[in-house]
Parts: C-alpha cells; sequence; structure tokens
C-alpha cells in the first residue's frame, strides 16, 4: 500500500513479538552476567578488606604497644631476646581473625592457632616455660661470691620489699587478693617468677604482669640508679670494700643445691618447683661431669625457651584483655616495687653500717634484687663512676644470686599464703 509515497507493508502484531523475544533474553541473560559479574568483584573487595575493617582502636593501641617493645629492644638493646618476641607477639595476636590464636570458622568449626596452643601447653598446663628457664639461668649463676659470705644472703631478703609495698597499693586500690599478690610479686624482679604465680593464682591481668614485670627488669640500667642517688651521699656510693674471698670447695659448691632444695621443699613447699629447677641447673655447672649439658642448660635450652616464652606470652596480650585502665594501673604499681626493692636493699645497707666498723657500700644492697646479672653490673659501674678504682663487683653478684633464691622462695610463699585465704 501506498501513503503519500512511502510504500507500507503491514504484518501481523505476533510476528514482531516471535522476533522480539530472542533478543529480549540475549540481553537479560548478558545484563544478569554483568551484574553478577560487579557482586563478586564488590565481595571479593569486601573480603579482602574485612580483615582491616575489623580493626578496633584497642587494637591499634597494641600495634602501638608491640612497636614499642620492638624499638626497646632493637634501639635501646634492652632484654632483646625477651622484648622482641613478646612486641612482635603483640602485634600477631592482635590481628583480626589471626589464626595464630583458635577461631571457629563457619563450615569448618573450632581452629586451633599456634599461639594458644603454645600457651596452653607450655604455660597454662604446667608453667613448663617458666619452670625450664630456671635450669638455664641456676647453670649460668656461680653461687661463690654467696657461698664465701653467706650474710649477703640478708641483702637478697630485704630487697624483696617491693612486693609487699606492690601487693598493699594494689589490695588499697581495689584489686582483689589473688590479682593483687599476683601484681605484688613483680617486684620479685624476676619475670619468670612473676609469670609463674600469676598464672597459678589465675589473675586476669597475666599480659599486663608481664610486660610491666620484663620491662622494668630491662630498665634496671635507669631505675636503680636514679632510686640510689635518692637515699644515698656521695661518700656513700663511693665506700670502698676489700673482697676476703674464700675459696669455696667443690664439695661445698655440690652439697649446696641439694641442701637449698631439700630446704627449701621442707619450709616453703610451694617454691620447690621454681628453687628446685634453679638449683638442678647450678649442680649441672657445679658437678664437673656433665659440662655439655651445663654448657647446653646456659645457652641451647635458655635460648630456645626465652625465645618461645617471649611470643608465648603474646597469647595474654590481646586487645580486649589488656587494653584497660587497670594495665596503667599495673605499670605504675610495678615501677613502685622496683623503687621499693632498691630502698630495702639500700637501706638495709645503711642500717647495718650503724654497727660496724668496716662499712658496707649501700649500693651492694641495691644488687639483692633478683635482676642477674644487670643490678651487680649497674652498681659496679655506679661505684667506678663515684670512685674510679673501687671494685665491689664480688660483692655485688653475692647480693645479686641471693636475691635470685629470695624471689623464687618468695614467689612460693605468696602462692601458699593467698591460696589459704581464698
Amino acid at each position: 500500500m501506498w501513503i503519500s509515497g512511502v510504500s507500507t507493508t503491514i504484518r501481523p502484531l505476533g510476528v514482531e513479538k516471535a522476533r522480539l523475544l530472542p533478543f529480549t533474553v540475549e540481553v537479560f541473560f548478558i545484563t544478569r552476567n554483568l551484574l553478577a559479574c560487579n557482586s563478586g568483584r564488590k565481595e571479593n573487595i569486601m573480603f579482602l578488606l574485612e580483615g582491616i575493617m575489623s580493626v578496633t582502636w584497642q587494637q591499634l593501641v597494641m600495634y602501638a604497644v608491640g612497636g614499642l617493645l620492638i624499638w626497646l629492644a632493637v634501639k635501646k638493646q634492652y632484654e632483646p631476646a625477651l622484648l622482641l618476641p613478646m612486641g612482635f607477639g603483640a602485634i600477631l595476636v592482635n590481628l583480626p581473625l589471626s589464626n595464630a590464636l583458635d577461631q571457629t570458622l563457619a563450615g569448618v568449626g573450632e581452629v586451633h592457632g599456634i599461639i594458644s596452643w603454645l600457651y596452653e601447653i607450655g604455660i597454662a598446663a604446667s608453667e613448663a616455660m617458666p619452670i625450664l628457664l630456671f635450669i638455664g639461668i641456676g647453670a649460668m649463676i656461680d653461687f661463690g661470691p654467696l657461698l664465701a659470705r653467706p650474710s649477703l644472703f640478708f641483702f637478697g631478703i630485704f630487697a624483696q620489699l617491693g612486693i609487699v609495698i606492690a601487693m598493699l597499693l594494689a589490695l588499697a586500690l581495689g584489686f582483689p587478693l589473688s590479682d593483687a599478690a599476683s601484681i605484688g610479686i613483680i617486684g620479685a624482679a624476676d619475670g619468670p617468677t612473676s609469670l609463674l604465680v600469676s598464672q597459678i593464682l589465675h589473675s586476669e591481668y597475666v599480659g599486663a604482669i608481664a610486660v610491666a614485670a620484663y620491662s622494668y627488669m630491662a630498665l634496671v640500667p635507669i631505675i636503680q640508679p636514679f632510686t640510689i642517688r635518692l637515699v644515698t651521699t656521695k661518700k656513700e656510693r663511693a665506700i670502698r670494700m676489700e673482697y676476703k674471698g674464700r675459696n669455696v670447695s667443690k664439695r661445698t659448691r655440690i652439697l649446696f643445691p641439694i641442701l637449698t632444695t631439700v630446704v627449701v621443699g621442707f619450709l616453703a613447699p610451694s617454691s620447690a618447683a621454681l628453687v628446685g629447677f634453679l638449683m638442678f641447673g647450678n649442680l649441672l655447672r657445679e658437678c664437673g661431669v656433665l659440662d655439655s649439658l651445663a654448657e647446653a642448660a646456659r645457652t641451647t635450652l635458655t635460648n630456645l625457651i626465652t625465645l618461645l616464652l617471649g611470643i608465648t606470652i603474646s597469647f595474654s596480650m590481646q586487645a580486649d584483655s589488656f587494653v584497660r585502665p587497670d594495665t596503667l594501673l599495673i605499670m605504675g604499681i610495678g615501677l613502685i616495687a622496683f623503687v621499693f626493692d632498691t630502698l630495702g636493699g639500700v637501706l638495709f645497707a645503711k642500717f647495718i653500717n650503724l654497727f660496724l666498723k668496716h662499712k658496707i657500700n649501700p649500693m651492694v644492697g641495691a644488687a639483692g634484687i633478683s635482676a642477674f646479672p644487670m643490678s651487680s653490673r649497674v652498681v659496679q659501674k655506679m661505684a667506678q663512676d663515684e670512685c674510679p678504682g673501687n671494685v665491689i663487683l664480688m660483692q655485688a653478684v653475692g647480693a645479686n644470686v641471693a636475691g635470685q633464691i629470695a624471689s623464687a622462695i618468695a614467689g612460693g610463699l605468696i602462692i601458699r599464703i593467698v591460696a589459704a585465704y581464698l
């Protein structure tokens, strides 16, 4: 048909619909595939960002804490063998959805993390790591200066004053008895002992206590000189002491760790494991027939346990339990404990000087804390600075190893006394 010169053909309506149907279906499937592709990309992107989107401000704080510990270890060389693993572990366990910790996965169930496993086996189950570390410590210690002058043991006793002060302060601030005792043991100036006591007493502040104990041990070269100068004069710090060392027989050196273990086991059974493993390590050193084992304990065993212990402690440094006001209180109490440890030893030395003709350099009392051998080195350096040529190292070492024994005994006594009231 022609209309105004235009030819038109009239086609049935059904034929047009039939031809459009395949085209419409094709467009539908193309559109659906494009939408599915974009949705998949979005899901993939969200999956990749899931960890970042899950970070909390508390975890960011723990990243900063971990970085600070690593900086202290690397830049300042403060206890790097412990602070570096602790710092790295603090970052690792606070990564969202980190499989270093136990977690539950949809469709899979519970998955065990390596750090959770190490903590459960090495610390929670039997306190194995802290106790085994004492074998290596015992193999390092020469008790000769203490055996040559047994009176130095009193400095080790009075240098535990910080334990009592810290515990009373924690109680006054409202901490429960078990937590207050665990916080107080920071004053033992001994990381393994602090960790052991806080774990046995089921303290909820194990991470903060461990960080405080090890950090302040590392800061002994800063804390002790400041504290010593507060309560001594230059004249007192320059006192010279003649070392009258006597030869300690091999029999005495062998009997000492055995008898010490027996006596402590009877008087303070809760200290038997700590003191026993410390003395076992020393027996390896002194027996003279197991030199290779003694060397392995001093080096290989100590290094391995220290490495694993440092990163395992990070289990208790998870943000939700670590980033809280109580942590700052514990760090403050820990610092006070270390200060009073030093004061206890120094003031005791000043007191007995009132009755002695040949005076004791009060700084020897400061070496009575358990931080071996850092404290004795600090004391000797101060003596040398105050009076060139003044050597009080052997007396300081004797007090220092006495503090090692006293802190282990104190830890056991704290456990026994607190357990009686719980």
